[in-house]
């Protein structure tokens, strides 16, 4: 395939379902990359569902709603975490016949953004970072946000160490 990948990994829904402003700030990033660098294809993941909606199937939506033709969103459903994004995303890539030599472009939020991207390379591929553009107004305050920042501290050398474990077993 010549359509280069734009992985969107997921952002928790709100409990109705409805996507919350982190999802459709990954989604819009995501879009405005894609209208710079076409032809790409989107691969919307994330499994955790929230009034029967999956993150992936309603980044899918959205994208529908923003015109991207069905035919380029390949929705990965089934990720409860970042780990298994990247592993779910690379078998799906790898099912789609993309070479690891070809570049993908990731897309997600500023503090998350260096683990997506970190556990891509570590899985094999030449990921790069899309870069984050708000169409939806988001102020969290700095207690979230120290938790946040904490939480990928931690959360960053874990799953790398899982990547690295994954790509050990698997060979």
């Amino acid at each position: 395939m010549s359509a280069l990948p734009v992985i969107i990994f997921g952002a928790a829904l709100n409990p109705d379902g409805s996507p919350s402003v982190a999802l459709l700030n990954r989604v819009h990033s995501a879009l405005v990359f894609g209208a710079a660098h076409g032809p790409v294809v989107y691969i919307p993941t994330g499994g955790v569902p929230q009034n029967g909606q999956t993150e992936a199937d309603v980044m899918a939506s959205c994208l529908l709603k923003a015109g991207v033709a069905p035919d380029t969103i390949l929705p990965e459903p089934t990720a409860g975490d970042t780990f298994d994004s990247a592993i779910a995303c690379t078998r799906l890539l790898r099912q789609a016949e993309y070479s690891t030599a070809q570049p993908i472009a990731v897309v997600s939020s500023p503090l998350h953004l260096p683990r997506c991207v970190l556990l891509m390379r570590l899985a094999g591929w030449k990921a790069q970072a899309v870069p984050f553009l708000r169409a939806q107004p988001h102020v969290p305050n700095m207690r979230k946000k120290l938790l946040r920042i904490a939480h990928e501290c931690l959360a960053l050398p874990w799953d790398a160490l899982l990547v690295l474990g994954w790509r050990i077993v698997r060979r």
